[in-house]
């Protein structure tokens, strides 16, 4: 018999849960549970499909408290730039490896192999050497091993051939910690500037693809309006992906205007029926959020726009970049045009 809807992994069934418990987390649940529906049934694709697969080390930088070398590694309260080199484990193959990999969340964090504080950014940017970097950038109501995840997700579906990297800033990891997690966002803003930095400066490094979700496009926009007078920057940085930005739409045009040629190489994906953002701008005062925005007004900046709307099925239709090949092949169009 043929998959329906209701095949949905165990991660769907609690992220529609929570959503549904209250008003509020109705938006918010999403940003840190990816709503794939892929069947279990369904031919598994290989896990080796991306340089991630053959060799499954996670590069992190983070601004994340340090835990230990046990779980959860890396916690919700602030810390020293940090790198880290991750252990991932890979999908499995077969239906009871796919039947697994859809309950667990696919990609799984393994352990930390390496970690420091010292020149931490130098020690990212070596770990790089002679080769293109996704630099994945998460949203709100993160865990430090669900974001490892989705940047896993993501690469494996891009087939991306470089090194794989996250930035994961100190996300609450709750539902109510909306404002913690805004500002935790932006207190990282030095920690991410100093992360470009030292990719641009080492000439090794290839071209640098940048892919933000949710909040993390607001650090991301911030971190970059830091750097708009840098000519290297420029040069390195091959495509800006802000999927879902939850920013608001009066300070991202304001923002976008000042990053001058930079905006050339950003794709914004938005959907205006993205649930978690029509929440976002009710706590924001009723301001529309860059993600539900205008498709014109945000055309007028020199952006390329992605509307999702009627793309696949999804509750809140919050990270369709990461559960929906079709919205996925927008990421990889965009790094292609980047790459030239």
């Amino acid at each position: 018999m043929s998959p329906t809807r209701r095949d949905f992994s165990r991660r769907d069934f609690s992220c529609r849960s929570l959503a549904l418990a209250a008003l509020l987390p109705l938006g918010l649940a999403a940003c840190a549970q990816s709503e794939a529906s892929v069947s279990p049934f369904s031919e598994p694709e290989r896990a080796d499909a991306s340089a991630l697969g053959k060799d499954p080390r996670l590069l992190v930088m983070t601004t994340r408290n340090a835990t230990g070398r046990a779980e959860p590694y890396f916690g919700t309260d602030r810390g020293p730039l940090t790198f880290a080199e991750v252990s991932l484990a890979p999908p499995g193959r077969g239906i009871t490896g796919r039947v697994s990999s859809a309950v667990s969340g696919d990609w799984a964090v393994q352990g930390v192999i390496r970690e420091t504080s010292r020149d931490a950014a130098r020690t990212f940017s070596e770990a790089a050497n002679g080769r293109d970097v996704l630099l994945y950038i998460h949203g709100f109501n993160e865990s430090f091993e669900s974001a490892a995840r989705s940047a896993g997700q993501l690469s494996h579906s891009l087939a991306f051939q470089g090194r794989t990297a996250l930035f994961t800033w100190p996300s609450g990891g709750k539902l109510f910690d909306y404002a913690y997690d805004r500002e935790s966002a932006l207190w990282s803003r030095d920690g991410f500037v100093q992360t470009l930095q030292a990719l641009v400066a080492n000439p090794t490094v290839g071209r640098i693809h940048i892919v933000a979700h949710s909040m993390g496009t607001f650090l991301t926009l911030e971190g970059l309006r830091e750097l708009r007078d840098s000519q290297d920057v420029y040069a390195r940085i091959g495509s800006i992906v802000l999927a879902s930005p939850d920013v608001d739409v009066d300070a991202f045009e304001q923002t976008v205007k000042k990053l001058g040629p930079l905006a050339n190489r950003m794709t914004v994906i938005i959907d205006p029926g993205d649930r978690a953002l029509a929440v976002s701008a009710r706590i924001a005062g009723g301001v529309a959020r860059a993600g539900a925005a205008d498709r014109s007004r945000l055309e007028a900046l020199g952006v390329r726009v992605a509307d999702t709307s009627g793309r696949g099925w999804s509750m809140l239709r919050h990270d369709l970049f990461l559960s929906n090949s079709e919205v996925t092949q927008v990421v990889r169009r965009a790094m292609d045009r980047g790459g030239a």
